[in-house]
């Protein structure tokens, strides 16, 4: 692989694979579809808030590594947008469904992928899924990432950001766990019954 993407151009990426896929009708996208496509709150992690000029900023550069192209015509008033990624790299429809939900979504297990590429292609199995994942990682887009204390599957990442370094240590979630829903109630309770005592004893004064 030739080329190394930020997480902007990443998400741009992401979002022309997947709208191509999913709603090929309103495809090639406007500047200001793509951004509410980057922007969306489902089927992505991290959420974020890009404006025009960050994802203008992405295109030129992905149009320059020879990712994407803008295209304008009389039939339409705005300027257009496209990946020319799974073109460049002969990637065929599973392919690309599952480099899309990586970019979208992070490191993600065999199981979540088969799920989450459902709109995209529908594989027959896991097995499906995981020869893809290979065919990618001979080509230098995919890793499986080792399998972390806690966890039952280990994840895949993609590369087009660069090499994914992972801890060898318990998750921060496991590490850095916060109180748990008993212990929330606990302490509300604790505090409700001292806001009683208090009363009690304001009210006695006025007895």
């Amino acid at each position: 692989m030739d080329f190394q993407l930020d997480a902007v151009e990443a998400r741009v990426l992401g979002a022309l694979l997947e709208k191509e896929i999913a709603t090929p009708e309103y495809y090639p996208m406007s500047l200001n579809a793509l951004v509410n496509a980057c922007n969306q709150k489902s089927n992505r992690e991290p959420v974020v808030q890009y404006d025009e000029d960050t994802v203008e900023v992405a295109l030129e550069i992905l149009r320059n590594k020879g990712l994407a192209l803008r295209s304008t015509g009389r039939d339409s008033r705005v300027p257009k947008h496209a990946q020319r990624f799974t073109e460049e790299y002969n990637l065929g429809r599973r392919e690309a469904a599952v480099i899309c939900v990586l970019l979208l979504r992070g490191p993600q297990t065999t199981g979540e992928l088969r799920g989450r590429t459902e709109r995209l292609y529908t594989f027959d199995d896991l097995e499906a899924v995981e020869g893809t994942l290979h065919r990618l990682g001979e080509m230098g887009f995919t890793k499986q990432l080792p399998r972390q204390p806690g966890t039952k599957e280990p994840r895949w990442a993609h590369l087009l950001c660069g090499e994914v370094e992972v801890s060898e240590s318990a998750p921060a979630a496991a590490l850095e766990r916060g109180p748990t829903d008993r212990d929330r109630i606990a302490r509300l309770e604790t505090g409700l019954a001292q806001l009683r005592s208090e009363f009690e004893d304001f009210r006695r004064r006025f007895e």
